[in-house]
């Protein structure tokens, strides 16, 4: 692969386009065979997300913020947010960290029925409908149709891929529909197809490894979705699909990552289509290591999806800034938060998120429920009691200028930037430093980084 040099023209010209058409270029020049590729952030948590802002501006580079169709809909998924709220949320932050709006490109991941499968198809389909329709009117641009899972009165064991492609086609058309309301120059819609295996969320058993999507299968199913658009009147949109979820091999578990091996890609690699000009994009690429994140750039799977792995680092900082409270405070007037012990609360008193994901004894299962690489505490970091106790951590650590040696000891990475001068030893700040150190990682495999 070519290595990307940035050159004023370049940034001026990446200026000058709206988020979806950087995208559409760097897609156009990495199948030309340049090391160019975008992340994208699928988390709505607060921090996550202002860090992520924060590196996008320093790099000149898109904010590209995902949302799936189970944290955020019409009746507010698991964030109680809307699409129009979650929008407004990462346009609000972008502006506080000095981004345009041409800076933010928000993409629909998975939209689909996945939320109301139990629910008939018809009934399931009408309620993905409606929050295509929503997400496309508050300002998405980049839509994942995810048709791929059976509804209650769908046959067993699940659907055959015409049946999957016909219901993503309807799900297109209920954009493309929307769109149209739309100002007259609006950025067009962008699309993904296909669907990675497992299911998004992770791993939820112990595998033993993941098998690569098979290059023969990258041609049938783009055959299959195209006569699906066609037969919906498509065509034009069909001509803005710019990604293909395929598995290349990586996932994460309980306690296990799955790391990508480019000799098991290399006939995927090589069987894109040269129409439309799309490029793979992977899931669950959370934990990988630097240098498999920029082999898989190089070898097309230019669109990089990660959110656990920034929760992750949250939750990190977060306890290590706790341990340091402790150490601090521990025994003095001001009374010392107690995070840990009030999400482990949370998280016992609604298992629904963590159960199926995590196995063992009592022991295995506490330590999972806050180290695990699946990450199933996120799902609880907005709990009110939670973010009460994380609000009194930041409240004491402010109040308490952290000590610098305990800094070391609990945060390293933070304590060399505070004493290189180019970190403020706030709470807040050291969080979205440790955020960024993953962010940073995946800005580099995608040739972002200035």
């Amino acid at each position: 692969m070519k290595v990307r040099v940035v050159s004023t023209k370049d940034k001026n010209l990446a200026e000058s386009q709206h988020a979806g058409g950087r995208l559409q270029d760097i897609i156009r020049r990495n199948r030309s065979s340049e090391a160019l590729g975008l992340y994208a952030v699928c988390s709505a948590h607060p921090q996550v997300i202002a860090a992520s802002a924060r590196e996008a501006h320093e790099n000149g580079s898109v904010l590209h913020v995902e949302s799936t169709s189970s944290q955020v809909n019409q009746f507010g998924g698991y964030t109680g947010q809307n699409p129009e709220q979650f929008a407004g949320f990462v346009r609000s932050v972008a502006w506080d960290a000095g981004l345009s709006d041409d800076q933010v490109l928000l993409g629909g991941d998975h939209l689909g029925p996945f939320p109301w499968r139990s629910e008939s198809a018809s009934v399931a389909m009408d309620k993905a409908c409606a929050l295509v329709r929503a997400c496309v009117l508050a300002g998405y641009q980049k839509i994942h149709l995810d048709a791929s899972m059976a509804c209650a009165d769908d046959p067993k064991p699940g659907l055959d891929e015409r049946a999957v492609a016909d219901r993503a086609a309807v799900l297109c058309e209920t954009a493309e529909n929307a769109f149209r309301e739309l100002a007259p120059n609006s950025p067009p819609l962008l699309y993904v197809v296909g669907t990675e295996v497992p299911a998004p969320g992770g791993e939820s058993s112990s595998e033993q490894s993941i098998s690569v999507t098979a290059a023969g299968r990258v041609q049938c199913t783009l055959d299959a979705f195209k006569r699906a658009f066609d037969k919906h009147r498509l065509e034009d949109a069909w001509e803005r699909v710019i990604g293909l979820v395929v598995q290349p091999g990586v996932e994460f578990g309980e306690s296990n990552v799955f790391d990508y091996d480019r000799r098991k890609t290399k006939a995927l690699s090589v069987a894109l289509p040269a129409s439309p000009q799309l490029v793979y994009e992977a899931h669950s690429t959370d934990y990988q290591l630097a240098s498999s994140l920029k082999q898989m750039v190089e070898d097309h799977f230019a669109i990089l999806k990660v959110g656990p792995e920034l929760t992750f680092a949250f939750r990190e900082a977060v306890f290590a800034l706790s341990a340091i409270e402790h150490e601090m405070l521990q025994g003095k007037a001001a009374r010392v938060s107690n995070v840990r012990e009030t999400l482990d609360t949370a998280m016992l008193r609604n298992p629904s998120y963590w159960r199926d994901y995590y196995h063992g004894d009592e022991n295995q299962l506490r330590a999972s429920r806050s180290y695990s690489y699946s990450d199933r505490c996120r799902y609880y970091w907005h709990e009110p009691e939670v973010n009460a106790e994380i609000e009194l951590l930041i409240e004491n650590l402010t109040a308490f200028s952290p000590v610098l040696t305990l800094v070391s000891q609990y945060l390293p990475l933070e304590y060399e930037a505070i004493r290189a001068g180019t970190l403020h030893a706030s709470p807040s700040e050291m969080i979205r430093h440790h955020i960024r150190a993953v962010l940073h990682k995946y800005a580099t495999a995608c040739g972002e980084t200035l």
